[in-house]
């Protein structure tokens, strides 16, 4: 078995380690972990902010993926391919070694506004406010821009009081709000 490339170990080394230590991780740490010399950052990302940036996007492309996937698994009602999203979100922040929202905590740990973060982050809350408001206009539901904006709010209250002090009674409040937002409809 072939050891993957320096680019690829990067990529895994950074998306470990900006979710474990935070996007504020230092350069020697992430190099250390993919096991490769400081050019490789230049070389295959221009930087370290770039380096960052991709490993942002790769998560992102992870979850919106199972995302879709588990919706697929759910069939074409709407509101069940809704509950789906709910689902992986839940199983998701239930996880022993769960530390909340990555793409949030990039964002807050990120306070220049002209870091390439930000994009990925942006294209990754885009993303999934499009899945529901898909899946909200099938649904016919009377407001689908305010029920998509009001789904994500209860997605990320859900992450982020699981990744900062989780109790019972998290995910069943966070269900009934969102099952009270669908049955709008």
């Amino acid at each position: 078995m072939t050891r993957p490339g320096p680019r690829e170990r990067l990529l895994a080394a950074t998306t470990t380690l900006s979710y474990t230590r935070g996007v504020g991780v230092g350069l020697d740490a992430i190099l250390k972990e993919a096991d490769v010399a400081r050019r490789s950052v230049y070389q295959h990302f221009g930087g370290k902010d770039n380096l960052i940036a991709e490993a942002i996007a790769g998560a992102s492309t992870v979850d919106l993926d199972a995302i879709e996937a588990r919706m697929e698994q759910a069939g074409a009602d709407p509101r069940g391919r809704l509950l789906a999203i709910f689902g992986f979100y839940v199983d998701r922040s239930s996880h022993k070694h769960f530390k909340g929202c990555r793409f949030v905590a990039a964002d807050l740990g990120l306070p220049d506004p002209e870091h390439p973060v930000h994009a990925k982050t942006r294209a990754h809350f885009e993303r999934l406010h499009h899945m529901l408001v898909t899946e909200l206009t099938a649904l016919a539901h009377p407001d689908v821009a305010g029920a998509a904006d009001r789904l994500m709010l209860v997605i990320d209250g859900l992450l982020a009081q699981n990744g900062t002090h989780p109790s019972p009674g998290t995910v069943p409040a966070a269900r009934a709000m969102f099952t009270h937002v669908l049955d709008q409809a």
